[in-house]
């Protein structure tokens, strides 16, 4: 490695490598002469390939590196990492290294890219929102854990590539503005990797199942996993132990999540107003999709559903190119990103703007589970406990409305409620939208957990063994809550799902 770059003014020499387009892949710059007091002055006065307070000073602080999540926030978020690695099997270990690789870009077609999505459990831990990066966070040597260098390894500068893609940060601005230890270009990370296998009692820490950038996966597990393997040290699967740390919330985050889940709820009572007998799925989709940008969101968080008629049967449908009749409901799930942060809400409205007698009473049925799901969502209790109350609740909302036999007993009710909702009553929300998986719904709720209750109905026209005044019906409604010390908040409380308040809106009366 060449020498240190120690102190922001020899910048000046950093620029002259780029714009001259001298080699600079072996430049290596240290933190230590950047302090936390001059991050203001160190933050790059130009654009470095995602908003920054020098060039969207409407969406981020001095101290923030992506809108409402500072500087400190993300050293935290490192920090408790390596403490979770300290409390682990192998705290007695001296030496740790984990390797998180940024996503790669994805192409529908050559040279045409998918919109960018970072790896989340990447970008949670820096901020950082440039593919091909990797973070790696080692222990250090005589000094215990949670202490920890972090290193970055970004895109090295390319005047060529930037001209057609964008400025990129490179190691100066990725340095300057994450806050890391060290920064280095991405090419050195083979040779970086390649002097761990050498050290006595190393505990690697790397998800050797979770491709997320191709490339880098084959040098990580090429230059890290492998040789320290051969060498007999552990290898461990780090996503776990991430998740068990993303899935509690910090303020800041349930500040973004109140505001992304504000955002959809409005946007739900503009499709709401917006729907008319006989129009297409997708000019629901598309209002959805305008209403979120419109007031603030990056895009959707997820393909929507926008199901009209007896489609709603079919959970993931996502074709949303069907004309919905008068007489039909139209379900709609979808939920917007605002600043890194998901919504995830489901409602069923009738597009006539007044619900039949059927659809009310099974309306009705589902909503009165759901209050039953939503008084549970406390300290203590688990998604899954959560879930029974459901089946049991839906098993006799089924019976009452003659959908089922009166002579079915409990178990056979839960059979039947698993027939009509054959999904779980709701999922972890962060994010991303089905957020944390390795977090198991057997899991307690705690304080700082945000969870989707949803459940549904849905009774296919086909079935022939339900009444026909009900067939074709299909029902989900969808709220994200907030586990609190108290009572449970739910985000999406601005989004109505009382039927009164959804006719009224639709009427035009609201």
């Amino acid at each position: 490695m060449s020498a240190l770059l120690k102190h922001p003014l020899q910048l000046g020499l950093y620029h002259t490598l780029v714009t001259t387009h001298l080699p600079i892949r072996h430049l290596r710059i240290s933190a230590s002469a950047w302090t936390i007091a001059s991050r203001e002055s160190s933050i790059p006065q130009r654009y470095i390939g995602q908003p920054t307070s020098y060039t969207h000073q409407h969406l981020l602080r001095d101290d923030e590196i992506t809108p409402g999540i500072t500087a400190q926030e993300f050293r935290g978020r490192r920090h408790n990492l390596m403490s979770g690695i300290k409390k682990s099997m192998y705290s007695d270990c001296p030496h740790h290294v984990a390797v998180i690789l940024a996503a790669d870009t994805k192409y529908m077609t050559d040279e045409i890219p998918y919109p960018f999505r970072q790896n989340t459990d990447f970008l949670y831990l820096c901020g950082f929102q440039e593919p091909s990066s990797a973070l790696v966070l080692e222990s250090i040597a005589g000094s215990p854990l949670p202490d920890h260098k972090a290193t970055v390894f970004v895109p090295q500068r390319d005047a060529d590539r930037e001209l057609w893609d964008g400025p990129r940060a490179g190691i100066d601005g990725a340095l300057s503005f994450i806050g890391v230890d060290e920064a280095h270009v991405i090419s050195d990370l083979s040779e970086y990797l390649d002097q761990y296998a050498s050290r006595e009692k190393l505990v690697v820490w790397y998800d050797v199942f979770r491709n997320v950038n191709s490339h880098l996966h084959k040098d990580v597990v090429s230059n890290l996993v492998t040789p320290c393997r051969n060498k007999g040290h552990a290898v461990n699967i780090l996503q776990q132990l991430m998740h068990s740390i993303r899935v509690i919330k910090s303020p800041a985050e349930i500040q973004l999540m109140r505001e992304s889940c504000s955002i959809a709820s409005q946007a739900f009572v503009d499709v709401m107003r917006f729907t008319k007998p006989n129009i297409n799925e997708a000019n629901l989709y598309a209002k959805m999709d305008f209403e979120v940008r419109l007031n603030g969101a990056e895009f959707l968080a997820y393909p929507p559903v926008v199901a009209g008629g007896n489609r709603a049967n079919t959970l993931h449908y996502v074709k949303n190119n069907q004309i919905v009749l008068g007489g039909d409901m139209v379900l709609m799930d979808a939920g917007c990103e605002y600043h890194g942060y998901a919504s995830d809400i489901t409602r069923t409205w009738p597009v006539s703007g007044r619900y039949t007698e059927a659809q009310a009473s099974l309306y009705q049925s589902v909503l009165d589970v759901q209050q039953e799901c939503l008084d549970m969502c406390e300290v203590g209790t688990t998604l899954d406990q959560i879930y029974h109350r459901m089946l049991n609740g839906l098993g006799q909302k089924l019976q009452d409305l003659g959908i089922v036999p009166k002579w079915m007993n409990n178990a056979e009710l839960i059979r039947a409620a698993k027939k009509y909702c054959p999904h779980h009553v709701g999922h972890y929300l962060g994010m991303d939208t089905h957020d944390t998986p390795q977090v198991s719904r057997s899991n307690q709720l705690q304080a700082g957990i945000v969870i989707t209750v949803e459940p549904g109905l849905y009774l296919p026209a086909s079935d022939n063994d339900i009444p026909q005044e009900f067939r074709g019906m299909g029902i989900r409604i969808e709220d994200d809550v907030l586990i609190t010390d108290r009572a449970p908040e739910v985000l999406t409380a601005e989004c109505p799902k009382e039927m009164s308040l959804i006719e009224s809106i639709m009427g035009g009366n609201l």
